[in-house]
């Protein structure tokens, strides 16, 4: 049901990605904005204890997953220092400049938008107003990582807000994503979603589907001894 990325991210793992499908990348700023990143969220750490570094590396990573451009993956790795700590927007503009400055702005006033309720009309209002507010694709790929990796790790919050942030995705931000035609994404979304909005479904569903697959490797398994030995018969 997705892959994970709970394990510790690095900037060399970051950096070897991009390179692989973008090798005239800028790495130095980049590693000047995981270094910036850093140093400003230095006093915070995860719910889990890790440090907070770890989020926006994560994000980052999905971004090159994408083979998004470096400035893209910059900003994933600086979209939370405005909102969350005492850097300010001029600050990213001297020293990431107006590209970089733009896609952080807009990704701090999307995290200032409460969603309230799963109504469907204020649902896709709310889409509507996500879409209008982003301006630039690229900002909702950044806030889409961000989401993904956010309920990736769920597990570290009260229940509470694990089903908050699980409805709200799987109304929000799944249909968003299905939109806009990024079908692994809306999965991710709906699988992490349902496993916290109807936990007992999702654990029977999880045992069915090992069952199959250790009934189909069982199968597998003999048709493919069946075939060594009328293989063998021939040599």
């Amino acid at each position: 049901m997705g892959t994970n990325r709970d394990k510790l991210i690095t900037l060399n793992e970051l950096t070897e990605k991009i390179r692989s499908y973008s090798p005239d990348a800028d790495i130095s700023l980049l590693r000047k904005a995981y270094y910036f990143s850093h140093e400003a969220h230095c006093s915070q750490t995860r719910k889990e204890g890790s440090p907070y570094i770890g989020h926006p590396l994560s994000v980052a990573l999905m971004l090159a997953d994408m083979h998004l451009d470096v400035m893209t993956i910059i900003a994933g790795l600086l979209h939370d220092t405005v909102e969350d700590t005492e850097t300010n927007l001029q600050d990213i503009k001297e020293i990431f400049g107006e590209e970089v400055a733009f896609l952080v702005s807009s990704l701090t006033k999307l995290a200032k938008i409460q969603f309230q309720t799963r109504e469907d009309a204020q649902a896709e209002n709310f889409r509507r107003m996500f879409l209008a507010m982003a301006e630039d694709i690229r900002v909702i790929l950044i806030k889409f990582a961000d989401r993904l990796h956010n309920i990736k790790t769920l597990q570290h919050l009260p229940a509470n807000r694990q089903k908050r942030i699980a409805q709200e995705t799987i109304d929000i931000y799944a249909p968003l994503a299905n939109r806009l035609g990024i079908g692994w994404m809306r999965i991710e979304f709906e699988d992490m979603s349902f496993k916290y909005l109807m936990p007992d479904i999702y654990r029977d569903l999880l045992k069915k589907v090992a069952r199959r697959r250790e009934a189909q490797e069982g199968y597998i398994s003999e048709v493919a001894k069946q075939i060594e030995e009328k293989l063998k018969q021939y040599c």
